[in-house]
């Protein structure tokens, strides 16, 4: 399977847009993070070493608040509880998760899923009975009111970030897109269902997207460096 392919729901398939919602569409969402501080800051995936960005420090701080593993099938409820999580650092869309309703193994059993680049969040829910993880860095849980200084620029292929938290909201620009390779996405929650889309696109050359205040989250993939105009 090709890495930078999205994953919908079992099958591997490209990028694709939506426009309001279709079965092709690519799973969007997070949950919170720490944006970095400024007017002009940029938000970026949290790297580990291994060509990663971090400090020592930093990493056993990540280390010790890892909610599991990120490589593993875990069983809700008995192995993790319900909840948003988060993965950063992730390169080359090696990170595979998958939310599924049974153990399986089936294309019908999977009700979300997604290969990462940069960051993840991803929201288990109750009625999830299995959540499988591969290549993946650590996760981590995250607090439903967690707070950060949003940023007003962000690394184009650094995954999801949540509006409000690590990013700002209003009207962002990326150029120098080739080849259709940059994908970003628009949503209202963490559960990465076609139902959490809320729009979607693929862009060669400059791209612009008006982020609402009322987003959830803000997905980016292969693309050049995102900053607010607006």
């Amino acid at each position: 399977m090709g890495m930078k392919g999205k994953i919908a729901l079992g099958a591997v398939v490209g990028f694709v847009v939506i426009g309001t919602v279709s079965a092709n569409a690519g799973n969007g969402g997070k949950d919170a993070g720490s944006g970095s501080s400024g007017k002009d800051s940029s938000a970026s995936a949290t790297h580990r070493p291994g060509g990663k960005k971090d400090s020592g420090g930093a990493e056993a701080a990540e280390k010790k608040k890892a909610a599991f593993d990120g490589d593993g099938d875990y069983q809700v409820g008995s192995d993790i509880k319900p909840g948003t999580y988060r993965t950063t650092g992730n390169t080359d869309g090696k990170c595979y998760w998958e939310r599924a309703k049974d153990a399986s193994g089936e294309t019908d059993s999977v009700l979300a899923n997604d290969n990462v680049t940069g960051t993840s969040y991803v929201t288990v829910k109750p009625g999830d009975k299995l959540f499988k993880s591969t290549g993946c860095n650590d996760w981590e849980a995250v607090a439903p009111k967690a707070k950060g200084t949003p940023a007003s620029s962000m690394d184009g292929d650094g995954g999801m970030f949540k509006v409000g938290t690590d990013i700002a909201p209003g009207t962002y620009k990326s150029s120098g897109n080739t080849d259709d390779s940059c994908y970003w996405e628009r949503t209202k929650d963490a559960e990465q269902g076609l139902d959490s889309v809320i729009a979607n696109n693929n862009v060669t050359g400059t791209a612009v997207v008006t982020i609402s205040s009322t987003d959830a989250y803000f997905k980016t993939t292969g693309c050049g460096d995102w900053k607010k105009t607006a």
